[in-house]
């Protein structure tokens, strides 16, 4: 059996990385994924009652939103600035920074989907007293579609032709196109507006070298004190238009495991609130006995997803370059392939013992709104269909070793996943399928900030995906699918020629999706539209684009002692925060 050394150097290369990430991250590992054996009660400290404690597995880097690295600098920023308008858990749009939602009957939104009109707002201030004006929604839109600044929200506007000031409270926004996603730009925790007169001096490659990133001057009901050692300190914002906060200091604290940070909110009451957490059902069931605080569970868009990477990592161009789309992937650019693994993926028992009442097993891609599934989509795991797929494709048993080869070839690869208990049994489920089906798998583990990192530095980042497989989670940012979707058209595909900065990591290209595509993002009839948006779902699975396995709640710890929160799945979980207070005995 003849294998490619460069193949076999990096995997046996990627054994080592795992172990030794294993190793460094023990302590971590261990807290993630297991209840203490002595079930002893914790007495609950004495807290200061005006402070509000967030807890985080990552920890903020900037609390500029659209220069984000991740969902967390997305939930810090939220605290300080405000979107237009944001949906709430219902689907409804709800108005921040606008005195009212557009609609073509008050006229705000133009019959033939070209523009949309947003009043805005006359009593807001900025947090140093400035004046909040429409012409600070046409800077932040200047800013984000600055190429130099490389804002990691420019997706989202992208169909955006231009912004106008009509006075100091309406802004128009003008699209290329018509375009029924038209509450996209300005919404959400994509859609937070930025001051001018801090950040003009900024708008350009110095953008990340602005204070403000740091030090942020917001319309939100906090600012910003301190920020240092994965923590963020908040204090309410005096200028706030909706008034005074309910809490005199707001700790963001990062960097903690899912598991530790849910037993500071539901065992020890050292916190109130603990976000996503990616813990097994069986350990977070238990920390729920006898609890100070109750964990939250809401179905929104996000897939927990394995990517099969379409292009081949362990090749290198002219340049260097690996997983270059332009170098096919040796086994998996043959759907048969994919098909294999797809139906070696056993789904159920994933959700079931991982997941528990979080997770329901899918083969949807896009899951929500629910109108959008298909019901043509479905999952088989079918481990003796998968080997008769594996024979017609030429991938046979030849030497009686258990591993499959073809053209002295193995059948081989390298399964790589961020540091998480819960991802890493997920890895162990697949990897004994796979194994069943004769082919080896090598498991990688690679350290949280890296795998999620924007950094072109960092390559074990999943937009690198120099691996053969990779699991994680996400999924659209709004009611609308659009920009989501449209990350697995062809020009979206992640290379070095755009520093990776393109989300269709998979490196999947086909031109019937693109059309699609295309046509949905124009197509005004929302009946239409739903089926289009259909007819894209189900051309993924047939592909085998991506393999969804899990259709994910985000699932929260909250203290008993917090009331008026409601979390969405369209915006970050610190939406509301505005609202959030003590249950009237902690007053």
């Amino acid at each position: 059996m003849i294998r490619s050394g460069f193949r076999t150097a990096l995997l046996v290369a990627a054994a080592g990385v795992a172990l030794a990430t294993t190793i460094t991250s023990c302590s971590q590992s261990t807290d993630l994924a297991t209840a203490p054996t002595a079930e002893t009660k914790v007495v609950a400290p004495e807290r200061d009652p005006q402070t509000l404690r967030l807890l985080y597995s990552r920890s903020a880097v900037t609390l500029n939103p659209h220069l984000a690295t991740g969902y967390q600098d997305f939930e810090a920023a939220r605290i300080v600035y405000e979107p237009l308008a944001s949906y709430n858990q219902a689907g409804e749009l709800v108005p921040f920074l606008a005195d009212e939602v557009p609609s073509a009957e008050n006229g705000g939104v133009a019959a033939d989907g070209t523009s949309v009109t947003w009043t805005l707002r006359p009593d807001v201030t900025w947090s140093d007293g400035e004046p909040f004006t429409a012409d600070d929604v046409v800077f932040t839109f200047e800013f984000i579609r600055n190429p130099v600044v490389a804002a990691a929200t420019a997706q989202y506007y992208e169909g955006v032709e231009r912004v106008e000031a009509i006075d100091n409270y309406t802004v128009k926004i003008t699209f290329t196109n018509p375009t029924p996603a038209w509450s996209v730009p300005f919404t959400g925790q994509t859609g937070l507006v930025l001051p001018r007169h801090i950040f003009e001096e900024h708008n350009g490659p110095n953008a990340r070298d602005a204070l403000a990133n740091l030090q942020p001057v917001g319309t939100g009901p906090y600012q910003a004190v301190g920020f240092e050692s994965g923590t963020v300190i908040y204090e309410p914002n005096p200028s706030y238009w909706g008034g005074r906060p309910a809490f005199q200091r707001v700790e963001l604290v990062g960097g903690l495991a899912p598991y530790a940070a849910a037993r500071e909110v539901l065992q020890t009451n050292e916190a109130d609130f603990a976000h996503n957490l990616q813990v097994e059902a069986g350990a977070l069931s238990k920390l729920e006995t006898d609890a100070s605080g109750h964990v939250t569970h809401l179905f929104g868009s996000q897939v927990e997803r394995i990517m099969l990477n379409f292009a081949n990592p362990f090749a290198r161009t002219e340049d260097g370059e690996r997983s270059n789309p332009d170098t096919p992937h040796p086994y998996f650019s043959d759907l048969r392939v994919r098909q294999a693994i797809n139906m070696a993926i056993d789904r159920d028992t994933i959700a079931k013992e991982l997941y528990g009442t979080a997770g329901k097993p899918t083969a949807q891609l896009l899951v929500a709104p629910f109108n959008y599934q298909s019901k043509s989509v479905a999952y088989t795991y079918d481990l003796e269909q998968a080997k008769a797929l594996l024979d017609e494709a030429g991938w046979v048993d030849t030497n009686g070793d258990g591993l499959r080869e073809k053209d002295g070839v193995s059948l081989e690869v390298l399964f790589q996943a961020a540091v998480n208990p819960v991802r890493q049994k997920t890895q162990s489920i697949v990897s004994d399928s796979l194994t069943e089906l004769g082919v080896d798998v090598q498991i990688s583990r690679v350290r949280l900030d890296e795998f999620f990192s924007a950094d072109p530095k960092d390559t074990q980042s999943l937009n690198h995906f120099f691996a053969d497989m990779q699991v994680y989670s996400i999924g659209n940012e709004s009611p609308d699918p659009s920009t989501y979707m449209g990350w697995w058209t062809c020009a979206k595909i992640a290379s070095q020629a755009n520093q990776w900065q393109e989300p269709n990591n998979a490196r999947y290209c086909n031109p019937t999706y693109d059309r699609l595509w295309e046509e949905a993002k124009q197509e005004l009839d929302p009946d239409r539209r739903v089926e289009l948006y259909q007819q894209m779902n189900e051309l993924l699975a047939e592909d085998v684009a991506v393999i969804p396995v899990v259709h994910r709640a985000m699932t929260n710890a909250v203290s008993d002692r917090l009331t008026e929160i409601e979390f969405t799945p369209w915006d970050a979980s610190t939406w509301d925060i505005k609202d959030w207070r003590p249950v009237p005995s902690d007053l």
